[in-house]
């Protein structure tokens, strides 16, 4: 009866062995295949980043370049006003 105890033990122990290596090789694929997907999805967002800081590049530069338009309107206007008030006046 000693004897297929001790078989029995060392049948269980060595299956038990056998599941853990199994369950730790899947969870290693596992864990090795989300690294992967989220090694992905930060390639996609760092992408996605750096798209949005060029056309926020490109927005800045629209804006500042808007600005001199409208300075230079506004300056020419008031030169032209100051140029009709001065001939209406004196004239």
């Amino acid at each position: 009866m000693g004897l297929k105890k001790k078989l029995r033990k060392s049948s269980a122990t060595a299956s038990a062995k056998k599941i853990k290596q199994y369950a730790e090789k899947s969870n290693s694929v596992r864990i090795s295949y989300h690294e992967k997907v989220c090694a992905e999805r930060m390639k996609t967002l760092f992408k996605a980043i750096d798209e949005m800081r060029a056309d926020i590049k490109n927005l800045h530069s629209d804006m500042n370049k808007g600005k001199g338009v409208i300075s230079f309107v506004i300056i020419l206007g008031g030169l032209i006003g100051a140029a009709i008030s001065f001939f209406k006046w004196n004239g």
